[in-house]
C-alpha cells in the first residue's frame, strides 16, 4: 500500500521558515508525481507546488520565490522548503502522490495522500 507522512509542521512567526518532509512507501517516488496541497479552515484545498517524476517543478503564485519544493529519491522523501512565511500560509498541509501523465497542481488528480501537518504564521 501506498503511504505518505507529512511531519515538519509547527507555530512560526511571520518571515520565518519551515521545511514540511514526506515520507513515502509502498512505491518508489521517482516514479510519481508528487505535490504539497494547503487547505485553510473554511477555504478550499488549494496545490501549493508540485514535482514531476524529471525534477520539473510547478508553484502556486501566492508561493512563487518563497517556498521551493524538492524530493529525494533514495530517501523516498518529498520536501517542501517555506522561507517568508506570511499568516496567510496558515493551513493544513498534505502531500500528493500519483503517477500522472502531466504535471498538475489540481488536488483531483491524485489518489494518495497523507494525513497532513499544520503550519501556523502569527
Amino acid at each position: 500500500d501506498v503511504q505518505l507522512v507529512e511531519s515538519g509542521g509547527g507555530s512560526v512567526q511571520a518571515g520565518g521558515s519551515l521545511r514540511l518532509s514526506c515520507a513515502a512507501s509502498g512505491y518508489t517516488s521517482s516514479r510519481y508525481c508528487m505535490g504539497w496541497f494547503r487547505q485553510a479552515p473554511g477555504k478550499e484545498r488549494e496545490g501549493v507546488a508540485a514535482i514531476g517524476r524529471d525534477g520539473s517543478t510547478s508553484y502556486a503564485d501566492s508561493v512563487k520565490g518563497r517556498f521551493t519544493i524538492s524530493k529525494d529519491n533514495a530517501k523516498n522523501t518529498l520536501y517542501l522548503q517555506m522561507n517568508s512565511l506570511k499568516p496567510e500560509d496558515t493551513a493544513m498541509y498534505y502531500c500528493a502522490a500519483d503517477r500522472l501523465p502531466v504535471l498538475t497542481l489540481s488536488g483531483s488528480w491524485y489518489n494518495y495522500w497523507g494525513q497532513g501537518t499544520q503550519v501556523t504564521v502569527s
